[in-house]
């Protein structure tokens, strides 16, 4: 491992600047997480770095890798940490469960509980808690308990948990989790629903687990009892131009939908439009609740360069299958003014029925558009199991362990 020995003076100026887009980019929003950040040396917890790359905001280093070249651990991005931070809303003297560990964000959730608090980082790799357990010492922070356990389990030894904040791509709810949350408690974790991973804050209420706080994100997935594998069905494998479906649930057709990929295509155009660079997770949001059957289409540039397909993106964009009819459409966008500032949301569709699935994804762009534009739903948890209560009204989302109900707002 080779480390940095940083000049103080420049490590100082380094964090301010790092603090200063946190603020920009709207990940810190209050006193509280700033002053954590301030206080934590994020470059003892990343010694491989350079301090310039340590205090980067969108930089993660990769901690740990398996043979095929995969991460398996690593310190996140200090955008997300520091936005996962504000959506745990940590309380001085609250007891908080981080599952997954780095070190890092256990030294940072050891800031703002205070000497009043108490914290326990969990994860289930001995060598990640082992490089922790070196860390968090040097950086002032040995008061931390850092175990080896599967995430999925929890920590019940030290339960109940005020705040319980998640560090690794979770596909389900645990058990565990609400049943070690105190009452009135939080969890925050990056959850992935039909292939799309936002950072949700789930605020117990009596007994349901209510989110209205939903932050994209990424991170490397769970392991243990917890995981989950996502399907990626390929339909294209050329020289750099890689398109496969991402599939959270369900099978499809390999053949077939290779087959629609290379025939010809139909497009379909929503009028609805965006500015240049500004966000639209929103849009994902809805589609995900309301397409009756979801997927992602992730493709190289070099894909959409060669015009194998109209859009790129490595996590997959937004995309409507019609399995019976071996036919999908997914979302694009093109300029509506000579200079590139405008876009409009449109579908690009394969397959048989390549027009009318094309359609019926435009048709959802325009309902957000007139409906729920601007606005996030409201997603509850339910245990699977818990009975034949009524559950609110809106799209209904299974998994193992919990059934997730998503309403939204009317009106814009």
């Amino acid at each position: 491992m080779v480390t940095h020995t940083p000049d103080p003076a420049r490590i100082d100026a380094l964090r301010e600047e790092m603090i200063a887009e946190l603020r920009k980019l709207g990940a810190i929003r209050t006193e509280a997480v700033e002053k954590a950040i301030r206080a934590v040396g994020r470059h003892l917890f990343m010694p491989e770095e350079t301090p310039e790359k340590a205090y980067a905001a969108e930089h993660a280093l990769i901690t740990k890798r398996d043979e095929n070249g995969v991460s398996l651990s690593s310190v996140s991005a200090a955008r997300i940490q520091a936005f996962m931070l504000e959506q745990a809303d940590i309380r001085p003297g609250t007891r908080v469960l981080e599952i997954g560990s780095g070190g890092y964000n256990a030294a940072l959730i050891a800031e703002l509980v205070g000497p009043g608090g108490e914290v326990t980082t969990i994860d289930i790799d001995p060598d990640v808690i082992d490089r922790a357990k070196k860390l968090l010492p040097v950086a002032g922070y040995g008061r931390v308990h850092a175990l080896v356990a599967d995430g999925a389990e929890g920590e019940p030894t030290r339960a109940p948990y005020d705040r319980i904040v998640v560090t690794v791509e979770a596909a389900d709810l645990a058990p565990a989790w609400a049943d070690q949350l105190a009452p009135g408690g939080r969890i925050v974790v990056p959850l992935r629903l039909r292939g799309l991973t936002w950072s949700v804050a789930f605020q117990r209420e009596n007994d349901d687990l209510v989110a209205r706080d939903f932050e994209v994100c990424g991170f490397v997935p769970m392991r243990g009892a917890g995981a989950r594998d996502e399907h990626l069905v390929v339909l294209h494998d050329g020289e750099g131009e890689e398109v496969g479906l991402r599939l959270d649930e369900g099978q499809v057709d390999a053949g077939q939908m290779r087959k629609a990929l290379v025939g010809p295509g139909a497009e379909a155009w929503s009028g609805v439009t965006l500015g240049l660079g500004l966000p639209y997770d929103d849009l994902e949001l809805w589609l995900v609740s309301a397409l009756p059957e979801f997927a992602l289409l992730a493709a190289t540039r070099a894909a959409r360069d060669r015009g194998v397909v109209a859009s790129w993106s490595r996590r997959g964009v937004a995309t409507l299958l019609d399995r019976g009819a071996c036919s999908f459409a997914y979302l694009t966008m093109r300029p509506t003014t000579p200079e590139r500032k405008v876009f409009e949301f449109g579908a690009v569709g394969h397959g048989p029925k390549a027009a009318r699935v094309a359609e019926q994804l435009v048709t959802q762009v325009r309902a957000w558009d007139r409906d729920h534009r601007g606005h996030k739903p409201e997603l509850r948890a339910f245990p699977v199991g818990t009975g034949d209560r009524r559950l609110p009204a809106g799209t209904v989302l299974e998994s193992s362990a919990f059934r997730f109900t998503i309403s939204w707002p009317v009106g814009r």
